[in-house]
Order: structure tokens, then sequence, then C-alpha cells
């Protein structure tokens, strides 16, 4: 095992995983962690914790995913390169190492445009493919990016996000490819609606090996209304929403919108577990996490596999 993390080794054993998404506070309360926490805790088999998602300010993903493992809930640490160069990305890196954190997803970050401070300057000092390889270089070479030895490496389960439906589409699974050559562990993949859209991607993955390579998880969301699927549709670039979807969430009965979008999600989910090479899905329900214990039941995603229950974490220990 690379880095002992539990989501590691649901996956090494051949189980179909499940993890979801923890959004930090706009604040700098840890009681919404703890909350949020309860709901996922024995649901999932990690929570990726969200590094100021839509580019607006909230809580340091670091600390928020400290503060969920102190609850039981296994966290995957989100670290954009919009934000840091590349001192601060590994300086937080040994940090949520020291912490107990064990996985990372590395992600470009939305633009600072769409946030709450449209006028702060981007640093972009590495794209997301050059983090995975300089983490993966500080976990299996112990060296920083500039090449110096270091003494203790930090020991992360390395992920990385994978959007299907972008344009080109014949290059989704070359970029896939890069990254799987960069290092990472895991692909997220952007919210999938349109499976059989998604089916394509996966022979094109299968056809170059990298799902023998890469452990994909596909992601999967519940939609609250019919407005919020036809803005995804219309609206939200790199997100395919079939017709079919749209018309069922606008054709659902009064006051069950949510019940259909929850129905829709788990139909998703049972699709996915059939094709070649998922390895397991990502629920993405913002906000809404209360939602995650009735998708993973109806979707037969329970109980979840106990290949380590999640240790609370401890103090940092001094390395002898």
């Amino acid at each position: 095992m690379k880095s002992g993390s539990n989501l590691e080794k649901v996956l090494a054993a051949g189980h179909f995983a499940a993890t979801a998404e923890l959004g930090p506070p706009k604040s700098a309360d840890p009681a919404v962690i703890r909350e949020k926490a309860k709901f996922l805790k024995g649901y999932v088999d990690a929570a990726n914790i969200t590094d100021n998602q839509t580019a607006i300010v909230r809580m340091s993903s670091v600390a928020a995913a400290y503060l969920a493992l102190v609850e039981g809930v296994e966290p995957v640490a989100q670290m954009t390169c919009r934000d840091r160069n590349r001192i601060m990305m590994q300086s937080d890196i040994l940090g949520m190492a020291a912490l107990g954190i064990k996985n990372l997803l590395c992600l470009s970050g939305d633009h600072q445009t769409f946030g709450n401070h449209p006028g702060s300057k981007n640093v972009y000092d590495l794209d997301s493919i050059q983090l995975v390889q300089m983490v993966k270089n500080m976990r299996d070479d112990k060296k920083f990016q500039c090449g110096e030895a270091m003494d203790v490496e930090p020991r992360l389960f390395i992920g990385a996000a994978a959007n299907p439906f972008a344009d080109p589409f014949d290059f989704r699974v070359v970029r896939l490819g890069k990254k799987a050559a960069a290092g990472a562990d895991f692909i997220q993949t952007q919210l999938v609606y349109d499976v059989d859209k998604f089916a394509r991607w996966m022979e094109g993955v299968r056809a170059r090996g990298l799902h023998q390579r890469v452990k994909i998880l596909a992601g999967v969301g519940p939609i609250k209304s019919a407005g919020a699927a036809r803005y995804m549709k219309t609206k939200v670039a790199g997100i395919d929403v079939p017709d079919e979807v749209v018309a069922r969430m606008a054709g659902a009965a009064k006051g069950k919108a949510k019940e259909e979008g929850l129905k829709i999600c788990v139909e998703i989910i049972q699709k996915l577990k059939s094709i070649e090479g998922v390895a397991g899905v990502h629920i993405m329900a913002i906000e809404w996490e209360e939602a995650i214990a009735e998708i993973t039941e109806s979707a037969g995603l329970l109980p979840r596999p106990k290949v380590d229950e999640v240790p609370a974490a401890e103090a940092p220990k001094a390395v002898s």
C-alpha cells in the first residue's frame, strides 16, 4: 500500500468504491463540518473536502479535512492550482500528511472570475498534471520539486479529475492517459447523466488499458429541480444532460422533483456498475449531504466494506 488510506484499500480489494463531497463553510465554524460528517460516516469510503469550490472563499480544505478525520470520515483533501505556487503546494502537502490525511485530489480549480473575488490574481504556477507528478515524486522519490531530498515523505493516495464530456471528445482519453503517466492512482469524473456517451469514453479508456493503471470513479449527483436540470444542460460547460433527464424532472409531480432526481441518480449508478473498468462512484450531492444515505442504500452500495476501521485522528507524533 502506498498510503494506507481506506479508499486505497477498498479499491485494491476490488470493491466498488463510493465517495462523496463535503463542502467547507464560508465561515470559521467547525460545527458545520461535524454536522455534515454525520450524514456521510458509514455510507461512503471517503469524502472529498472541496478547496474553495467555484472560487468562493471557504474554510481551508486541509483544516476541514482534519476536522472530518476527527469525526471518523476519511477525507480526500482537494488542492487547486489556482491559489498556490509550488512552494505553498508542497508546504500544504507536507502539512496534510503530518495530520494523518492520506488522500489528495489534484485540480486546476475554477477560474476566480466565477467566485466572490473576481478581481483576485490567479497563480497556476503548475497545472493539474504537473501537480500530480510533483506529489508522486515527493511520495515515491522523497524529493521536493526542486530536486532536494526530504527525510519523511508524504504517503498520499493521489487522485485527479477527468471530464469525459468536454470538447474535443476524442482528446478526453488522451488527457486521462497523461494524468495516469504523471502518477495518478485514482480518477474522479465529471457528473455523468449521459451514460451512453460515458460508456463510449470508457471504451477508449479500456482500449488503452488505462482502467488497469488508474481506478476510475464515475461522478454522479442528484438533481433537485427541473430548473437545475435545464441550467446544467444549457449553462454548465462540460456536462451533458440528455433531454430525457430534463423531461423526467419537468414531468415530476408537484413537490416530487427531488424524489425523481434521487431516483435518476440511483438508476445511473446501477448502470455504471455494469460498465467494465468503472471502479466506483463519486456522489456529488453538494449542500445535500443528507441525501447520501438514501442514494447509497437504494443503489445497493451498503454496507460499505470494512477493510479497516477509519481511526479517529490523533495528535501528530514526532518522527524518531
